[in-house]
């Protein structure tokens, strides 16, 4: 490679960590657990109604 040529390394990933970084006020935040929870329930959901059809 070229001592001119830009292999874009940490410039590109520069602004994805600032980007991530930034929070926003009127973003809705819920908890990881809640996700959590709300998938296995999901899950269970699924797999009664599966065996009951």
């Amino acid at each position: 490679m070229s001592s001119g040529q830009n292999s874009g390394g940490l410039m590109s990933s520069a602004g994805l960590v600032r980007y991530f970084d930034a929070e926003d006020r009127n973003a809705i935040r819920i908890d990881p657990r809640t996700v959590v929870a709300f998938g296995l329930l999901f899950g269970l959901l699924v797999l009664i109604l599966g065996f009951a059809f």
